[in-house]
């Protein structure tokens, strides 16, 4: 839950402070980062679920990192007036990677990623 609480802030604010520095990540209005950001959170946050524990920060962060660019480029261009090139998505993913990093690391140190037996 801690985990999703900060991805819900610190997704939407990651692309929203992409389209404002990055020339080639251009939304219309406000709310269209707002989107694309949450539903990176809710990605993510499944994906951490499914991929992070101990031992495997790396490839969770590539992950995240690939699936951001992924859902960036695709997710933004469905947008009516928004204009996202690759390059600005592969930007705004190496943003959100490196805020991931230190999310995992933060998750993994507190001991967050452990998965309880069923």
């Amino acid at each position: 839950m801690t985990s999703l609480l900060m991805k819900i802030i610190m997704c939407p604010l990651a692309v929203i402070i992409a389209s404002w520095i990055l020339p080639n990540v251009a939304y219309e209005n406000i709310l269209q980062p707002i989107i694309v950001g949450l539903i990176l959170a809710v990605v993510g946050v499944l994906m951490e679920y499914m991929i992070l524990k101990r031992g495997t920060l790396w490839i969770s962060t590539f992950a995240d990192a690939v699936a951001s660019l992924i859902i960036v480029y695709f997710v933004s261009n469905w947008f009516p007036g928004a204009f996202v090139t690759f390059f600005g998505a592969l930007l705004t993913s190496i943003l959100l990677g490196v805020i991931e990093y230190f999310t995992h690391r933060w998750l993994n140190n507190v001991g967050l990623t452990k998965k309880s037996p069923t």
